[in-house]
């Protein structure tokens, strides 16, 4: 991805750079919010060792650390353990919130079987080519073309055939919709434009790879739900994020940051940068946090 850059084209210094102000300025925290893929982990899926400290220091401060993720629970081991608390995670965009050390959902704001179908029909006409997988709470089922990214947790079928199959504790989380050509961002427009009146699309991969949650489902919504119950306000929210499907969550919480990686569209609706995910961005502002609370 590009870095952000000043008028004249030269880069932008993010804001833990030596040239921009040593100490953390704005209102302490009271929770962190990060997107993993891009942001927290990274480029090899990893979780750096200062990475961990600063996570770890940041709980043992009182500041609640929540994982806000388009991943699907069973992708959540490389990161569970660092949840020291609570152990709570938001994941595939919203659409629930687990709790990693129990294993076990908490809530699920799910996608209608319906309105994903008639959304997989919408983007077929406008984009053919275009395959399709399901997501549920512990099942993975794919298109016969859908690309093979993991073991198959069942027979392959078409989206209708996909669409029908339900379990009791298995609400659809999200509906994926997968080009093997086309532009990621023209896809997302084009998916937006036919298939907007479905449900919540998105995209965070490289890819052309759409992500569609239930309608009014996003990181943002289910974030605010669960700060309300813990009596925090957006204000008291410090949000990271690097892909579209991140940008919801960033323009609700009080204090946002893009890594310097991050997609364009990230870059611009963002007030504040950090280092790219491979040079521990996140770290880098935790610790900054935590050093002007201790003055």
């Amino acid at each position: 991805m590009t870095s952000a850059t000043e008028p004249s084209g030269q880069p932008r210094p993010a804001d833990d750079e030596p040239s921009a102000a040593a100490s953390y300025s704005l209102p302490s925290p009271r929770l962190i919010a990060t997107d993993l893929d891009g942001t927290l982990l990274h480029g090899d899926k990893t979780v750096s060792p200062r990475t961990v400290a600063a996570l770890t220091d940041a709980e043992a401060a009182g500041i609640e650390v929540f994982f806000v993720t388009g991943r699907p629970a069973r992708w959540m081991g490389t990161v569970a353990e660092h949840l020291a608390g609570h152990g709570m995670a938001i994941l595939a965009n919203g659409a629930a919130v687990y709790d990693l050390h129990k294993g076990e959902l908490i809530e699920a704001f799910p996608l209608a079987e319906d309105e994903a179908l008639a959304a997989a029909h919408a983007l077929r006409t406008a984009v053919p080519g275009t395959y399709f997988a399901v997501e549920r709470v512990d099942t993975f089922y794919r298109e016969p073309d859908y690309p093979r990214i993991e073991p198959d947790f069942g027979p392959t079928a078409p989206i209708e055939e996909l669409l029908s199959v339900r379990a009791a504790g298995q609400p659809l989380l999200k509906m994926l919709a997968k080009h093997p050509s086309i532009d990621p961002d023209e896809f997302l427009a084009i998916g937006l434009e036919v298939a907007g009146l479905y449900g919540e699309i998105t995209r965070s991969a490289e890819s052309a790879l759409l992500e569609i949650s239930g309608t009014g489902v996003s990181k943002a919504t289910t974030l605010a739900r669960c700060c309300a119950e813990r009596g925090v306000t957006a204000a008291e929210v410090v949000a990271f994020g690097d892909m579209p499907n991140d940008l919801a969550m960033l323009s609700w919480a009080g204090t946002s940051y893009a890594v310097a990686n991050a997609h364009p569209r990230v870059l611009e609706a963002t007030t504040h940068r950090t280092a790219s995910n491979d040079e521990d961005g996140v770290a880098r502002v935790i610790e900054r946090i935590l050093a002007a609370r201790r003055g």
